[in-house]
């Protein structure tokens, strides 16, 4: 333990003898064996309530690594309360033995978490109480986010590749490579006789209503989704139901996964830009904020922008979240039933954003506008003039009216309040984040907990809601609306002059060898990126702490003891995108 910051954690480092094995800069190595004793007394003596991030990195081939110490679990744990840097724990795995006890117990919040660190990596988590495999079938074949898994017509490691840049000429892989040539099956797997096993049943809770007074009902297990209008995408829930009353819920992911992280792995660092994009499609902008945040942190003076450029990243910011709760909102009136009249209304308004964001980026969805140390491109005073005409005249008016119509509607109350309850406890045991948790009454944002970017410069409130409920969730980010409206008005008053980015554009990004975790508020809640730097021109770890994702961690908690209808109300109140949920 060296330097300032392992001084820092010699209090709880000290707490659980030989816990800790090692500290620096970049957090503490812990005994695999105390991992769950120390991580309690971080919980429940140090105030670390909080598990926001748990991935794993693979180190092989890594400068100073060895088979001893291949693989490493990573995690961020945070204080609710109080805010704050955090502290980082990581616990080292050897090769032939990457085993790590289960935090579940102590953090629900890591159920997904291990399954996903589980399916990609193939580190078991003993004690998970269903550890299986998330994204993929379970009859997959290998684990690929390990650095020696090669897919099928595998090319290169990293991009550019040699076939497409700087000689071109490019064939595709499917007319190069003979079928077959790089895909590995296990040892004594027939395709011809294999039969998947089927899909585990969610755990059934008993109902606190089965006596003897009780209508015999039948209990049945169906799917919803994952082709369903009301699953938000390729989703699937496996419901148990006692009548209509659902008794167990699984969500089921991995229909729209594409090892977001894998590629990322491959593409340069500037290439990433453009896949946070395809993450939450509608919040792309916030999804650029985060990524080239945790790159920045890696870069040193070369990474910090310009104060034009610091103003305008938030703009575009407060801008998406309103863009995305407007839609938000007027999907859960169409799950609710209320078929496509509000969620056309709420529509209007986020297309009005989008002209901006097509002026600003050249596009109204997918737009690569962030760069490390600025912004692609300036805006001129037209654009702030039509900024200021929809933020200060328009979009006020329009929330007021949204607020008239919807908050004291008795269906949207009868169908929402006391629906889907979630205590505060169970929110932050479960790392809900954004509206999800704010609405069972936390008011933890990034933007005042952990402020980054200039957003200590604004005066804003952080809306919370103590119902606990779909109804609470829903007036969070109304109120969050408001909220941004009000960043804006000061952002734009206050944009200065100048330049926009610093230094020159290029294509390759000089990034310091290391690590960091760039985290934003984003509109569904914390938007975490974990990035690992070898020194070279691609990243060796890229992790996306996916806020649709483990917000899933409450569906089944939040469904239980309500009625098959209430589920997807549920659902709707989390506010899901798909393209981030699976990666």
């Amino acid at each position: 333990m060296t330097d300032a910051v392992a001084e820092q954690s010699l209090p709880f480092a000290n707490a659980v003898p030989g816990a800790v094995l090692a500290a620096d800069a970049a957090g503490m190595v812990v005994d695999r064996k105390k991992l769950i004793e120390f991580a309690l007394h971080l919980r429940n003596h140090a105030g670390f309530d909080y598990l926001s991030s748990l991935t794993a990195v693979d180190y092989l081939g890594f400068e100073g690594r060895t088979a001893a110490d291949r693989f490493e679990v990573v995690y961020h744990l945070f204080d609710t309360k109080k805010g704050g840097d955090g502290v980082v724990l990581k616990v080292r795995l050897p090769e032939n033995d990457p085993q790590a006890p289960s935090l579940v117990r102590v953090y629900p919040g890591a159920d997904l978490q291990e399954r996903e660190a589980y399916d990609l990596f193939g580190i078991t988590f003993t004690g998970h109480p269903r550890l299986r495999r998330i994204f993929l079938w379970d009859g997959f074949h290998g684990h690929p986010m390990r650095k020696d898994w090669k897919e099928a017509y595998y090319e290169e490691e990293h991009k550019p590749f040699g076939s497409r840049w700087p000689v071109g000429n490019h064939k595709w892989a499917e007319d190069r490579v003979p079928w077959g040539d790089n895909v590995s099956f296990p040892k004594g797997w027939d395709p011809a006789t294999f039969q998947p096993a089927p899909p585990p049943l969610p755990t059934i809770h008993e109902p606190p209503w089965a006596d003897e007074n009780h209508i015999a009902t039948e209990r049945i297990i169906i799917n919803m989704g994952p082709q369903h209008p009301s699953t938000h995408g390729v989703f699937r829930m496996i419901v148990a139901l006692d009548g209509e009353t659902v008794v167990g819920l699984e969500p089921e992911c991995g229909y729209l996964h594409r090892n977001h992280e894998k590629i990322g792995e491959r593409n340069t660092w500037l290439g990433n830009i453009p896949f946070t994009d395809r993450l939450d499609y509608l919040s792309s902008m916030s999804n650029n904020l985060g990524y080239v945040l945790a790159v920045e942190q890696l870069m040193g003076d070369k990474g910090k922008p310009p104060e034009r450029a610091e103003y305008l990243r938030v703009i575009m910011a407060e801008m998406t979240r309103i863009a995305n709760h407007t839609w938000a909102i007027g999907f859960l009136l169409n799950d609710l039933g209320a078929f496509f009249t509000p969620a056309l209304y709420n529509i209007e308004e986020r297309e009005l954003l989008l002209d901006l964001f097509e002026a600003a980026a050249g596009s109204r969805m997918m737009c690569n506008y962030m760069r490390f140390g600025g912004v692609v491109r300036d805006v001129d005073e037209d654009w702030l003039t039509r900024a200021r005409d929809i933020i200060f005249n328009r979009l006020e008016r329009k929330i007021d009216e949204f607020d008239t119509y919807l908050t004291g509607n008795e269906i949207l109350m009868a169908r929402c309040v006391g629906v889907g309850y979630l205590s505060a406890a169970d929110a932050i045991a479960l790392s809900a984040c954004g509206p999800q948790l704010r609405g069972s009454g936390v008011a933890y944002d990034l933007r005042r907990a952990r402020p980054y970017s200039i957003y200590d410069r604004f005066k804003f409130d952080v809306i919370s809601d103590d119902g606990c409920d779909v109804y609470a969730r829903y007036k969070v980010r109304l109120g969050e609306i408001r909220e941004s409206i009000k960043i804006l008005k000061q952002a734009l008053d206050d944009l200065p002059g100048g330049p926009i980015f610093n230094g020159k554009p290029g294509y390759v990004t000089r990034v310091e060898k290391g690590e960091a975790y760039g985290a934003v508020e984003g509109p569904k809640g914390e938007l975490g990126f974990y990035v690992v730097s070898d020194g070279s021109d691609n990243p060796w770890r890229y992790h996306v702490r996916a806020p649709s994702y483990i917000n899933l961690n409450t569906l089944g908690p939040m469904s239980i003891g309500y009625k098959i209808a209430d589920a997807i109300v549920a659902l709707g109140g989390i506010d899901i995108v798909l393209g981030e949920t699976d990666r």
